[in-house]
């Protein structure tokens, strides 16, 4: 009785849980792989950057049609899209490497959204936008974080090989093959689309911490990609899951409760995973590709 009424009653109860657990489901699903090419790709603050560069769009689309669904994606998607463009695209024109024109072109727009919705909106609008309303997920919210989903994993499937070599190995990939640029620019579609997806949940600001976090404590207990991908994926989802009750119990901000949750996984899994700091200590060195 204690359980049902500690972890099944609130989604029993509450239609809002329910979205909200839906939400956070399909959002595990498709961001947190993400995240883990993200890491091996030693590109994990680039999620981050990605995560500001889309509040400008968003911010455009909030001051056109108010807090509406299709306008604040479709602002985001754009905006994101442009500074992953402009950002590789100074990067080989330049002598700068991609992650400072990143920097550059992030810090911009971080302070471009938030002068934007500022000027316009009122402090709750700019929360709303950074931080996201996750018991507030509507339909039209919920289907087009499945379409994200639908769209990764998809996606995903069909570049897989190439994506994995690139990550592995991607001179190797170069020499072999011309589709390296391609391939990369899709994996950083699939990023942007799926921090457009999450704002809509946690906000820019907090989408990415779903998206690494899960990934990271991932790395820590294996060391095959299609695992690492599942358990990121599965730690996600509880750590939502988890994060969702200790809001309803706690009467506390459930997208900041979801992320701190992430972060006590992983926390954990520093210790006591099997590549974590006590037993890394005990065994012996190995080499790792990864």
């Amino acid at each position: 009785m204690i359980v049902y009424d500690l972890v099944i009653a609130p989604f029993v109860d509450f239609a809002f849980m329910r979205r909200a657990l839906a939400g956070a489901a399909a959002l595990s699903l498709s961001a947190c792989p993400i995240g883990v090419f993200l890491m091996l790709r030693r590109m994990s603050l680039t999620g981050d950057a990605m995560a500001h560069a889309i509040l400008p769009g968003a911010a455009v689309g909030f001051l056109l049609a108010g807090l509406s669904l299709l306008p604040m994606t479709l602002g985001g998607l754009a905006a994101g899209l442009c500074v992953a463009l402009l950002s590789g695209a100074a990067a080989r024109l330049t002598i700068q490497r991609e992650d400072a024109t990143l920097a550059g072109f992030y810090l911009v727009s971080l302070a471009l959204g938030v002068l934007l919705i500022s000027s316009k909106g009122s402090n709750i609008d700019l929360l709303h936008v950074l931080f996201g309303t996750v018991l507030a997920l509507d339909d039209a919210a919920l289907q087009l974080i499945a379409w994200v989903a639908t769209i990764t994993l998809l996606t995903m499937a069909a570049i897989w090989r190439p994506l994995v070599a690139e990550c592995l190995d991607p001179m190797f990939l170069s020499s072999v093959s011309r589709i390296g640029p391609v391939v990369h620019f899709l994996f950083m579609a699939l990023v942007v689309l799926n921090l457009v997806g999450g704002f809509q949940a946690l906000g820019t600001l907090l989408a990415v911490g779903l998206m690494m976090l899960p990934a990271l404590s991932a790395r820590l207990w294996c060391q095959r990609l299609e695992s690492m991908c599942l358990l990121a994926a599965g730690a996600g989802f509880l750590s939502c899951l988890t994060g969702l009750l200790f809001s309803y119990h706690a009467s506390l901000a459930t997208g900041p409760s979801i992320i701190l949750t992430a972060g006590a996984f992983y926390a954990l899994s520093l210790i006591i995973a099997p590549h974590g700091v006590i037993r890394s200590r005990r065994a012996p060195r190995r080499h790792r590709i990864a």
